[in-house]
């Protein structure tokens, strides 16, 4: 197949669309792509000045999506005097797997130029990855625990970073996943709560002094023209599967929308189009409820809705194997 733009050999079809694009052309797709994201959630705050700029950390942890969003924020953002570029990456402690991936990591940011730090779960919690899911002390599946730690950790440096808004790598497929099961547990307060967390924009979020806001720039790009960007960028990212990953009731979401997508090619975008318009909704009737919940927790002083969080109850429970 050829080009549609310009005739040369097609290295991609994109069967949502119809389209056939050459490299070149098919990167540019992803950029602007990207880039209108950015405008339509108005990342860019009115109040950023070069005098006053705004930081942004992202979140890499060295895989395909973080890596493809880093590289684009800085093609497009690095001599932009209004914002400052922090990457952020986390070692949760798995052999084999996570130095790899953070290699790839300080190969990207010192290549572009761009401020980077690592912090781990063995020197903020005193675990590891590898022995939590030995342990297993709750009897859940790893992502779970990984999720607490994670968020946790991002979280915090942020702030300490002086973070104005954080950026994380979620695609189009990682979006719709979600929103399919938001909607499947009927769970209408979570759908506004992500919402005003990452997915609106940020003129028509519920603003919240309890946490960074979040921000999703890859979300309409689907995951495999992300491992292509990558691909065709040479960008030095870590393609391999967390060895601990098994998220079952995810994985078979995921299942589900491919072979949707299969059928009925853009499903994945019909889904988040009208996800995201409910949303907003759903944000409109519950939305700001959240903070006013919240206090700090009695062991790390970090915000929650508890007395004690729940990455300190499962810290806890690590220590009473």
């Amino acid at each position: 197949m050829d080009c549609d733009r310009c005739g040369s050999e097609a290295v991609m079809h994109a069967a949502y669309s119809g389209a056939h694009l050459c490299a070149e052309h098919f990167t540019r797709s992803v950029e602007k792509r990207v880039r209108r994201r950015v405008r339509e959630d108005s990342l860019v705050s009115r109040e950023a000045t070069p005098e006053a700029p705004e930081t942004w950390v992202i979140g890499l942890s060295g895989g395909k999506d973080s890596v493809v969003l880093t590289e684009i924020l800085a093609e497009t953002f690095g001599e932009d005097p209004r914002i400052e570029l922090v990457a952020l990456s986390i070692h949760e402690g798995i052999e084999g797997y996570r130095d790899e991936s953070l290699a790839a990591s300080e190969e990207l940011t010192e290549e572009l130029g761009i401020e980077h730090e690592v912090v781990g779960y063995e020197e903020e919690f005193g675990v590891r990855m590898d022995d939590v899911v030995e342990d297993d002390p709750e009897n859940m599946a790893p992502c779970a625990y990984c999720g607490v730690f994670r968020r946790d950790l991002l979280e915090e440096y942020a702030e300490k970073l002086g973070a104005d808004k954080l950026l994380t790598g979620h695609n189009l497929d990682d979006e719709a996943q979600t929103a399919l099961m938001n909607f499947l547990e009927g769970d209408v307060k979570q759908v506004a709560k992500h919402f005003d967390a990452s997915i609106g924009g940020f003129d028509d979020r519920e603003e919240s002094d309890s946490f960074v806001p979040r921000a999703k720039p890859l979300r309409d790009i689907p995951e495999k023209e992300v491992a292509l960007y990558a691909h065709l960028e040479d960008l030095p990212a870590h393609i391999t599967e967390c060895p601990h990953a098994s998220e079952a009731y995810r994985g078979e979401i995921q299942e589900l929308l491919l072979k949707l997508e299969e059928n009925h090619p853009g499903t994945r975008h019909s889904i988040m189009s009208g996800y995201e318009e409910l949303a907003e909704l759903a944000a409109d009737a519950y939305g700001g409820d959240e903070d006013g919940d919240l206090g700090e927790c009695e062991e790390c002083g970090s915000t929650t809705s508890a007395d004690v969080c729940r990455k300190c109850r499962l810290l806890a429970s690590m220590e009473a194997v």
